[in-house]
Parts: structure tokens; C-alpha cells; sequence
């Protein structure tokens, strides 16, 4: 399967959010959106990033972004995860990885769901893309900086 590309139209896809619902992306065209693939909840990187989202939250906010964490956990999970750490945002169960081989998000190190973060801009159009398992807070701070550029 092809993947994402920057200049690629996000695909359309329904998951379950941590409070059970349907969360339709095509609901959200219009906003500016963070989509970010992170391996697993409650795991030292994917905290440090989950946590860094939510404390620079208030920044997505104010440039009209949304962020949405997405990895294979399930919604009761996902739930867990946010009152832990009194997430903000949007969290999505791909429990199948449909949504992960949709945007074809590359395995790391053999083996491990890969970190992908993607900038959308309103148009529902991909315009940044960051691949790294380590440094996962470099996710945020560079995803900040290309929402304010668009």
C-alpha cells in the first residue's frame, strides 16, 4: 500500500474515540488537525509524547488545530490512558491497524508500531510529516512550527 504523502488528501476513516463514540475525520475538515501513530499507551515514549501534547495543548488550540493520538489499544484503554495523565484530546482505538496500513505508517526497528506524526492543514490536506521512535517530543515541537507556518 502507498503511503501518506505531504501534498496527499487525508484518507477518510470512522474509529472509536476513548468515550466509545464514532469519531468520523471528515467531520473535522475545515480545522486544521495533528494526527499522530504512537505504539502503545502507558509506555515510557508514548507518555513523554501524549504528555507533551497535552501541555502544549493550549498552542495547538490557539492556531485552531486539533490533535488526535491514534495506535491499536483498545477505547477502555484509551480512557484509562487519558484520566492518568488528564489528556485533552482525542484519542482513537485502531485496534485492527485499518487506519495505520491506510496511511501505511512504517514499522521500527523490525518490529515496533511506528511513531508518524502528520500536520493537516483545513483542507483536509497533508502538510508535514515526522518520523521518529526516539525523540518523541520532537513530534510536538515540530508540528508547532509548521501549523504556524500554514
Amino acid at each position: 500500500m502507498k503511503s501518506i504523502e505531504i501534498g496527499d488528501k487525508l484518507p477518510n476513516f470512522i474509529l472509536e474515540d476513548q468515550n466509545g463514540n464514532a469519531f468520523n475525520i471528515e467531520n473535522e475538515l475545515g480545522k486544521s488537525m495533528v494526527i499522530y501513530f504512537y505504539p502503545k499507551d502507558d509506555t515510557p515514549g508514548c507518555t513523554k509524547e501524549a504528555c507533551k501534547f497535552r501541555d502544549d495543548f493550549e498552542s495547538f488550540s490557539d492556531l485552531g488545530a486539533i490533535v488526535i493520538g491514534i495506535s491499536a489499544d483498545s477505547a477502555a484503554s484509551h480512557k484509562k490512558f487519558e484520566e492518568k495523565y488528564n489528556l485533552p484530546f482525542i484519542l482513537l482505538a485502531d485496534i485492527d491497524n485499518k487506519v495505520r496500513k491506510l496511511f501505511a505508517v512504517p514499522k521500527s526497528m523490525f518490529f515496533l508500531p511506528g511513531r508518524v506524526t502528520y500536520v493537516i492543514d483545513k483542507k483536509g490536506i497533508v502538510r508535514y510529516i515526522f518520523n521518529s521512535q526516539f525523540g518523541a517530543e520532537k513530534h510536538i515541537e515540530n508540528s508547532l512550527k509548521k501549523l504556524k507556518e500554514l
